[in-house]
């Protein structure tokens, strides 16, 4: 192969696999001829020869762009889970799944990107970035930016808990700020105690960190079972609880007042940390805040971590914890993982926080989760069979759906992966891979018809195994001769 032909075969290699889409200015001749020790005229005969198969097109003045993409649409990946189950896989699939339009995000954990007042923020960052004070990428360095941790803690007492700005260190979003209060708070081989079912970002957290997790049983309706918990440390060496007690995900349980109270009370006795998951707590959709366990925290044992991601800015990634008697720990142990979180978002959100308008935004957000709620619930009654069962959430926007008896969760979602629908299996929140006739669905997202019709879907495909399950029966109970 001549050079010219080997510049145009890897031209249209990037041009296949998607690298050079349409529209996309292909590198400059002298560029070309720069990385590939290639002559001008080899390269000018090499972007005829793409031009001449319809790949390229010369534009006067400009060089020469790319016609027409051949790379395949991006489509989720349809493996089918059997036997043993890989959580980080199956996540990792409905994270992928996430990203893409065309599927129907009942299975995200992410609300609606067009829910939250991106084009504001985006001024804000614009304005903050242009006159940023040079000393301030060192000044703002762990905690972080003054402000901005002042407005966190005055937040806070809004809540009713007694948190000051020197307790509080600002994250790249919340699961770093969990992840530092793991790895402050315990060592390898410890045992920390988290709620089953759990988010699955905590299974992965502490597999990472190589601690060990025992589940407490939780429900929907009462939110973790304290007496459980009890019992587990009274005979187990556990040394911190990683709790979500307001608005937990998967199950949308916000445990009573009086419950988080006891818990605090619990672990303060026994001087084991709890690591608090609290970015639900701005999501309730009653008259009254919920209050938080760091509201009855009076040794600075409890951890409390918090983000913008489901109330503000997704894909800003910026979270925070209030950290107690850990603090310093805490922030050392920042400094030397991530150094500083982004100082021009924190910048840009602390500059928004000040204008007054997040707690009108947040009522607008709750509304809506409010109704996009109420259509998910209305669409379930429709289209899902009788013996499924949930509870309705006080906040949040996940929801527990528990499937007919023999349903598997993990062949659903596979399924409804086929017809562009996602979903969150049961298994994926469990340690030990429970709640296999379970799922989470979202309806952090607009109602629209597609959705309607995705809950039909799965309706549909949850009556076809129950069909697949009564057949197999009637095999099995035939006479054999």
């Amino acid at each position: 192969m001549r050079l010219y032909e080997r510049l145009a075969h890897d031209l249209e290699a990037l041009i296949q696999d998607g690298t050079l889409r349409a529209g996309a200015r292909a590198p400059s001749i002298r560029q070309l001829c720069r990385e590939r020790g290639a002559s001008p005229a080899s390269v000018v005969r090499a972007y005829e020869l793409l031009e001449a198969r319809g790949l390229l097109e010369s534009r006067d003045r400009s060089g020469f762009f790319v016609t027409r993409s051949t790379a395949a649409p991006r489509k989720v990946p349809r493996t089918r889970p059997a036997g043993h189950v890989d959580v980080s896989e199956l996540v990792f699939q409905i994270l992928e799944s996430s990203r893409l339009r065309e599927c129907v995000p009942l299975g995200s954990a992410f609300p609606s990107p067009e829910l939250f007042p991106l084009h504001q923020l985006g001024r804000h960052l614009g304005y903050v970035s242009q006159r940023l004070d040079p000393w301030s990428t060192v000044e703002h360095l762990p905690p972080g930016n003054q402000a901005l941790r002042a407005q966190i803690a005055q937040r806070y007492r809004l809540m009713g808990a007694e948190v000051s700005p020197e307790e509080i260190v600002i994250t790249a979003g919340a699961l770093e700020a969990l992840n530092l209060a793991l790895q402050v708070v315990t060592a390898p081989n410890d045992i920390v105690a988290i709620e089953s079912p759990s988010f699955y970002g905590c299974l992965q957290a502490i597999e990472g960190a190589g601690r060990r997790a025992i589940e407490i049983p939780t429900t929907p309706e009462h939110g973790i079972d304290l007496r459980a918990l009890e019992r587990t440390l009274s005979r187990v060496a556990v040394k911190a609880c990683w709790f979500m007690t307001t608005f937990h995900n998967p199950l949308g349980a916000n445990l009573p007042d009086a419950s988080k109270e006891r818990l605090v009370s619990m672990l303060a006795a026994r001087g084991i940390p709890l690591i608090e998951d609290n970015v639900y707590a701005e999501l309730y959709f009653g008259r009254e805040r919920p209050r938080i366990t760091k509201v009855w925290d009076r040794k600075g044992l409890v951890l409390d971590c918090g983000s913008f991601a489901k109330t503000l800015a997704p894909g800003y990634r910026l979270g925070w914890i209030a950290a107690g008697q850990f603090v310093d720990a805490v922030r050392k142990r920042k400094v030397t993982t991530s150094i500083a979180t982004s100082i021009p978002i924190q910048a840009a959100i602390s500059r928004y926080l000040d204008t007054g308008v997040y707690d009108r935004h947040l009522g607008r957000l709750r509304r809506a989760f409010i109704q996009q709620q109420e259509a998910l619930l209305s669409a379930l009654e429709r289209h899902l069979p009788s013996s499924s069962t949930w509870q309705r959430p006080a906040g949040g926007y996940q929801l527990w759906v528990q499937l007919p008896a023999g349903t598997s969760a993990l062949a659903l979602q596979a399924e409804a992966l086929e017809h562009d629908i996602s979903l969150a299996p049961g298994p994926i929140f469990s340690a030990r891979r429970e709640f296999s006739q379970a799922i989470r669905l979202n309806y952090g997202h607009p109602w629209t018809a597609r959705m309607e019709d995705a809950i039909n879907v799965i309706g549909g495909l949850i009556r076809e195994q129950q069909s697949a399950q009564r057949r197999a029966k009637g095999a099995n109970d035939l006479p054999r001769r």
